[in-house]
């Protein structure tokens, strides 16, 4: 038995579509539970701020693939994998060929992918829609520092900080504030 996580390459669009006929053929028993242990379409939360108001949805980090946790059978495993490469819009395993039997990704690999994608617990941030870059005048909407505006001095992308030069007194002022907290002017 080979169990590990696969990566399927299917036409963009259709991985949710994908993702439900494997969960089906599960259910009616074409696919063999004990074979097939999990399907996830990798996705993130992106946050926009549009007119001053936050909007969250969630975007595919990796178009046209889905994980899969496969624990392949060392006889039999191409049956499972037939049924799984007739689906329409699937084009196969990532990395093999037609007849070939799949290789799994590295654990780091798929543990990388599921925390980004939220499924295990950890560093999960909401990614920003918008991008800041050093130079840019941008306007305080949130915290103390409430409807002042000032100028990018430091972007800080891990942390989601940014460091605004802000007049405070007739004084430019470092200020630290969160990404959220601002938009561009």
């Amino acid at each position: 038995m080979a169990k590990g996580w696969y990566i399927l390459h299917t036409y963009t669009g259709y991985e949710g579509k994908i993702e439900r006929t494997i969960r089906s053929l599960l259910e009616t028993g074409d696919l063999s539970s004990e074979a097939v242990l999990d399907i996830k379409v990798p996705v993130e939360e992106v946050v926009e701020i549009k007119d001053g108001k936050k909007k969250t949805s969630t975007k595919k980090f990796l178009p046209g693939y889905i994980m899969l946790e496969l624990d392949l059978p060392d006889i039999g495993w191409k049956a499972v994998c037939s049924v799984i490469r007739r689906i329409q819009g699937v084009t196969g395993f990532v990395g093999t060929g037609p007849s070939e039997r799949p290789r799994p990704i590295s654990l780091e690999e798929a543990k990388s992918l599921l925390q980004k994608s939220g499924e295990i617990k950890g560093e999960k941030t909401a990614r920003l829609k918008q991008s800041f870059s050093v130079g840019e005048q941008v306007k305080i909407i949130e915290g103390a520092f409430a409807t002042f505006s000032g100028t990018i001095e430091e972007v800080n992308l891990e942390k989601n900080k940014l460091r605004v030069m802000v007049q405070i007194f007739g004084r430019a002022t470092p200020v630290e504030v969160d990404l959220l907290q601002v938009e561009k002017i």
